[in-house]
């Protein structure tokens, strides 16, 4: 997991193929007026979710993980917290919807949390089960997916 603020995207670019074109949706100047929905940046490779949502309650929420895609979700409005744990550590076996292609729910709690402030991301690697949403407040953000095997 990584947590940083825009300014810095560009230490991060060379990561992954397209994380270049995944962050350069997010220095969009029109980027706080998208209407919520799906932005295809490079195909299914690379896509961004808008969406405007009230937060969750830490009893709502589950964590996920991702096999195909790494997540970088990007906060404009809110202050959501971001819970984390390592698949590595989860020890009940993933719920895995049909109707969610690439996700895994887990009933365990994270392990850390950060509080991600408007204007600052965060990177969520295979590796990384997560809890978003996390917040009193309403929530716009973007969640941008890369995809890991091109």
């Amino acid at each position: 997991m990584i947590l940083d603020v825009l300014e810095h995207a560009a230490r991060y670019e060379a990561l992954l193929p397209y994380f270049a074109e995944a962050f350069a949706f997010l220095r969009r100047e029109d980027l706080h007026d998208l209407p919520d929905g799906q932005y295809e940046i490079q195909g299914r490779k690379v896509f961004a979710t808008v969406v405007h949502q009230q937060g969750k309650s830490v009893d709502e929420a589950k964590l996920e993980a991702h096999d195909e895609y790494v997540d970088i979700q990007f906060v404009m409005k809110g202050n959501e917290r971001m819970g984390w744990k390592s698949r590595g550590d989860i020890s009940v076996p993933a719920e895995k919807p049909e109707e969610y292609p690439d996700v895994y729910f887990y009933d365990e709690p994270p392990v850390s949390w950060n509080t991600v402030l408007p204007g600052s991301f965060a990177i969520f690697f295979p590796e990384d089960a997560h809890m978003p949403m996390i917040s009193d407040d309403e929530i716009h953000k973007v969640i941008l997916k890369v995809a890991v095997n091109l």
